[in-house]
């Protein structure tokens, strides 16, 4: 075995190989990420902070490997972390110029499982303020650099996609590892909702955030997401779960697999080229051995006025002492507007949006016991240019923001896990998403379907090449 010749676009588990065969050391790895980050991030933006004990950690986990004390799989890994994970070296500001918006130097739960698992934390990647909105500027997609990476996870997934980090933490209250990753062209995993610990996590949405990874295919994002899961004692929402091993998941292929294909909702109003690059991945699992079933249910769109109204009144409550004292002001215009607004949600509303949530959990829970994964777009679109605000499907135009959560919200309404990977390219190149979703806790039959697909289609997506 060889180490690459560029490092950069290997995956987590063939740099791994490398790593603990000694081709290749972390200090090289790490040497190779951040000459590639200081050469190429002035034009993509996915970054704001490179730690500075970064490299005495892979010197660390040299030594440790050498001496063949090897921690597991990423042992040496260097790992991109959010801006709104907090972090033992870096400064944490959850993508925020306002005052008062520093947090403490501390490692979020999150983060200390990598680290224990010998990963190392390298860098914080830049997201929209407070983790509200669906571009992260001035992040630019390394697909095309005149459209958004999507938000509000765009640093991480810009990073994965231009080959400037291996894998990198999101958080997930609406979409927010699953759009940036169907639009950069990577894999976005968010695990069942308390499976991994969001203590440390700058919180938007207490009943709504998830934390997970966005990496450059399946089996890298199980790797990740299983390091980081398991009780996290700091985190009322925890679900105190032990550490998953899904290897054997991931190889189960798709044979027998039970597919849901819900009509209603997820294939509504879509752009042309995603509804046919999805359409061919369901077939491409049909063809692999999954059974394929249809299935209609109305409620799952009826569900945005619910996760707006939860959402608009936590984030309020998480700002409400900052609201009193006027500190908001410092905030992006888009992020104080949302902030503001959450005033407006009254009590009723909210108990409204929980018992539709409920309601909602009621009607989808038989559809579990007939499929094992629910199987469609991760958005209706693919990157858009810049600073757009409307595009139009079917004759009309429609708002972007509307757009791009509508089929990853009802996933975090319900807490339920959900991955998106690509599935093919439009004519001008760009990515397109395919969304796997499963029940609680069925994180397992969701990346085996991923990983199923992912064979299926060809292997993961390559990340961009570097400017010659």
């Amino acid at each position: 075995m060889t180490a690459p010749g560029d490092p950069t676009r290997a995956t987590i588990g063939e740099l791994s190989a490398l790593l603990r065969a000694g081709r290749l050391s972390p200090v090289e790895l790490l040497d190779a990420l951040t000459d590639r980050i200081r050469r190429e991030d002035g034009r993509l933006a996915a970054f704001v902070h490179l730690s500075e004990t970064a490299r005495a950690a892979a010197e660390r986990a040299h030594a440790e490997i050498a001496a063949g004390d090897w921690k597991g799989p990423l042992h040496g890994i260097p790992i991109a972390i959010k801006d709104n994970h907090t972090t033992a070296d870096m400064p944490t500001r959850a993508g925020s110029a306002a005052p008062g918006t520093d947090y403490p130097l501390a490692d979020a739960h999150a983060v200390a499982r990598l680290r224990s698992a010998g990963a190392i934390p390298f860098a914080k990647t830049r997201m929209h303020e407070f983790a509200w909105g669906m571009e992260t500027p001035p992040t630019r997609n390394p697909r095309d650099p005149s459209c958004s990476p999507g938000g509000s996870s765009g640093g991480s997934a810009a990073a994965v996609a231009a080959g400037l980090a291996p894998a990198a933490l999101g958080s997930d209250t609406g979409g927010s590892i699953r759009i940036p990753a169907s639009l950069c062209g990577c894999v976005g995993f968010k695990p069942s909702f308390g499976l991994i610990g969001r203590s440390g996590i700058v919180p938007h949405s207490w009943s709504l955030d998830h934390a997970g990874p966005i990496a450059a295919s399946v089996g890298d994002a199980a790797l990740v997401a299983g390091a980081m899961a398991g009780p996290d004692p700091a985190d009322p929402g925890s679900l105190g779960v032990a550490a998953p091993d899904w290897s054997e998941a991931l190889a189960g292929g798709a044979g027998g697999l039970r597919v849901g294909v819900c009509r209603t909702h997820f294939f509504e109003d879509l752009v042309p080229a995603v509804g046919d690059r999805v359409e061919a991945a369901i077939a491409a699992l049909a063809r692999a051995g999954a059974r394929v079933t249809e299935f209609a249910l109305p409620e799952i769109g009826q569900g945005l006025g619910a996760i707006f109204a939860i959402e608009l009144a936590s984030s309020t409550n998480y700002h409400d002492r900052r609201l009193r004292e006027g500190a908001v002001a410092g905030f992006g215009a888009d992020v104080r507007l949302l902030v503001e607004m959450g005033r407006l949600v009254s009590g009723a509303d909210y108990l409204q949006a929980e018992r539709f949530r409920r309601h909602l959990a009621e009607r989808l829970a038989p559809v579990f016991d007939a499929v094992d994964v629910i199987v469609g777009p991760t958005m209706p679109l693919t990157a858009w240019r810049s600073g757009e605000t409307e595009i139009r499907i079917g004759g009309r135009a429609e708002s972007i923001v509307a757009v791009s959560w509508r089929l990853t919200y009802p996933w975090n309404l319900l807490g339920l896990p959900a991955i998106s990977l690509p599935c093919g390219i439009d004519g001008a190149g760009l990515p397109v998403g395919l969304q796997i979703a499963g029940p609680v806790l069925g994180e397992a039959q969701v990346l085996r379907a991923a990983a199923a697909a992912e064979r299926a289609l060809g292997g993961p997506m390559q990340r961009v090449a570097a400017p010659a």
